[in-house]
C-alpha cells in the first residue's frame, strides 16, 4: 500500500513489508474516526468521500490513448479524481457510468477525471468497454505494465484519489461508489470551492 507520513508526503514502498501492506482501508478508517470525532457543520460527520491535509503525491506517469506517455503534472491548476480501474472487474463496471455521468456534470477547467485502466491489454479492451457502456465524457487512459498499482503498492481496485490544483493528495475513497449521486456531487462542489486557491 501507499505509505502516508505525518510530515505530509504519500511516499511508495519497495518492496512493502506485511505491516506497509495493511491497505488504504485501514487508512480510510483512521480518518472516518477523526472526521466522527471532530466534524463540523460545513463537513458531514459520515463523508462519502475521506478528506485530509494536503500529502505529496507520488508523480505518476501513463499513457492516453494515442499511446503517448502523460503525468498527473499535466493536470496541474485543476482539481483531478484519479481513479485506479480495469475492465474486468464487475465493481468497476458498474462505478464507470457514474463517473461518466460526473465527467459531464463538473467536467471542466478547473475538475478533471482522470481514469486510468491496469488492463494489461492495453487501448482495445477500454476502447471496447467504454463502447459497450456508452461512456461517453471520459478519457481514456492507460497503465498495462500495473506501474501505478506497483508505486502506491495498492492491493486493490477500484481506488480513488482527489489530487488538489497543487497535486497533493487531499481525498481518498477504496472501493466503487456512486459519484454522481446529488450527495456526492454536492460533497465535491463543497470540498473544492472551500479548498480553492483564493
Amino acid at each position: 500500500m501507499a505509505a502516508y507520513r505525518q510530515d505530509g508526503e504519500i511516499r511508495s514502498r519497495s518492496p512493502a513489508s506485511r505491516r506497509e501492506l495493511l491497505g488504504l482501508s485501514l487508512f480510510a478508517a483512521g480518518n472516518a474516526i477523526m472526521a466522527s470525532s471532530s466534524a463540523s457543520a460545513a463537513i458531514p460527520t459520515h463523508p462519502p468521500l475521506q478528506i485530509f491535509a494536503p500529502k505529496t503525491f507520488p508523480a505518476l506517469r501513463f499513457l492516453n490513448e494515442a499511446g503517448r506517455h502523460i503525468s498527473l503534472a499535466s493536470f496541474h491548476g485543476k482539481f483531478v479524481l484519479l481513479t485506479i480501474w480495469a475492465t474486468w472487474y464487475i465493481p468497476c463496471q458498474r462505478e464507470m457510468a457514474t463517473l461518466d455521468r460526473l465527467q459531464a456534470r463538473l467536467g471542466g477547467p478547473h475538475f478533471q477525471i482522470v481514469a486510468v485502466s491496469i488492463d494489461s491489454g492495453g487501448l482495445t479492451p477500454v476502447r471496447e468497454f467504454y463502447d459497450r457502456f456508452k461512456i461517453r465524457h471520459l478519457g481514456i487512459y492507460l497503465d498495462p505494465d500495473g506501474s501505478a498499482m506497483r508505486i502506491l503498492n495498492l492491493q486493490t481496485i477500484p481506488v480513488t484519489f482527489l489530487i488538489n490544483p497543487d497535486g497533493k493528495a487531499i481525498g481518498l475513497k477504496s472501493g466503487a461508489t456512486v459519484w454522481d449521486s446529488p450527495r456526492m456531487v454536492r460533497f465535491l462542489t463543497h470540498v473544492m470551492s472551500s479548498k480553492s486557491p483564493t
